[in-house]
C-alpha cells in the first residue's frame, strides 16, 4: 500500500495548490489513499463545508482538523455527516463530528486517527490514552492505521510516534507549519515524521503575509492577519506499506506549485 499524507492546507492558495498538484501525485506515485490536513483550509483558519468538498474534490480520501476545527460553526452538521472527516478524538465526545474513520479503496483499508496535544493546545483527555482506546475500536476494521498528531510541541509529537511504534502504519505530526527533517521508519514498522509542514505560501510565515507577522513582532499590537500568496509549495509525506500492516519507507515530497497557482 501507498499512502500520501499532506501537511496543513493554508487558505484558498493552498487548496489551489493542492489541487493543481494531488492528482498528479497520486498517479506518478501510485497512491493508494491521500488524507490531507484541512485544518486551516477556509481563510487561513479553520474549515468550511465548501472548502471540505474542495479537498475532496482534489482526490483526498480523508481529511484531518486540529485546534481550529471548530472554528466556523457552520461546518458542525458537515462533521457529523460525512465520516471521511475526522476532529481530535480527544476532544469531548458530544462535540461535533468523531475522531477516527475508516476508508476503504479496491479491497484496501485505513483507519485515519485525529488527535490534538495537549502541550499549549486545547485538548479534553491525554492523545496517549486515547490512542489506544482508539486503536482497540480499529483492531479488525482496517488493514493499515495512520495518525495525525496535532501538536505544538516536537516533544510530544516524537514521544507518540514511539507510543504508536508498531501498532500504526503512519505516525505523523502537524500544526507547525514547517517540515522537519527527521522522517524515517521506526523500529517496530511505523513510518514517522514530527511535522509535515503545510500546504500553502512559503513566502509568508508560516502562511501569514509576512508584513503583518513582522509588524505582530515588532509592535506586539493586534494585527489582522491574511494569508499569503507568495511562492506556494505542497509539503507531503509518502509512505509504502507492507500488507503486515508495517511501513517499509518514507519520502518527504516538497514541490512548487505550478506558475500562475
Amino acid at each position: 500500500m501507498k499512502i500520501l499524507f499532506v501537511g496543513d492546507v493554508v487558505g484558498g492558495i493552498g487548496r489551489r495548490t493542492l489541487a493543481a498538484l494531488l492528482p498528479g501525485l497520486r498517479e506518478r506515485h501510485g497512491v493508494d489513499f491521500a488524507v490531507v490536513n484541512g485544518e486551516n483550509a477556509a481563510g487561513g483558519v479553520g474549515i468550511t463545508e465548501r472548502t471540505a468538498r474542495q479537498i475532496f474534490d482534489a482526490g483526498a480520501d480523508a481529511i484531518t482538523l486540529g485546534n481550529h476545527a471548530y472554528r466556523h460553526t457552520e461546518v458542525y452538521p458537515f462533521l457529523d455527516s460525512d465520516d471521511r472527516i475526522v476532529r481530535p478524538a480527544n476532544y469531548p465526545r458530544a462535540s461535533p463530528g468523531r475522531g477516527t474513520t475508516v476508508v476503504q479503496r479496491d479491497g484496501m483499508s485505513l483507519g485515519v486517527i485525529n488527535l490534538s496535544g495537549a502541550l499549549y493546545v486545547e485538548s479534553a483527555r491525554s492523545p496517549f490514552a486515547e490512542v489506544d482506546a482508539a486503536l482497540s475500536d480499529l483492531r479488525g476494521r482496517a488493514s493499515h492505521v495512520l495518525v495525525d498528531m496535532h501538536a505544538e510541541a516536537t516533544s510530544e509529537k516524537v514521544a507518540m510516534g514511539w507510543h504508536v511504534d508498531g501498532r500504526v502504519t503512519v505516525c505523523v505530526g502537524t500544526h507547525t507549519h514547517v517540515p522537519t527533517a527527521d522522517a524515517r521508519v521506526l523500529p517496530g514498522g511505523t513510518a514517522y515524521c514530527t511535522d509535515v509542514g503545510m500546504t500553502g505560501p512559503r513566502g509568508g510565515v508560516i502562511g501569514v503575509k509576512k508584513e503583518l507577522a513582522l509588524e505582530r513582532f515588532y509592535t506586539m499590537t493586534n494585527v489582522r492577519f491574511d494569508t499569503s500568496t507568495e511562492d506556494p509549495w505542497i509539503n507531503a509525506v509518502l509512505v509504502e506499506a507492507g500488507d503486515d500492516s508495517r511501513a517499509t519507507a518514507i519520502e518527504q515530497i516538497l514541490e512548487p506549485a505550478p506558475p500562475g497557482t
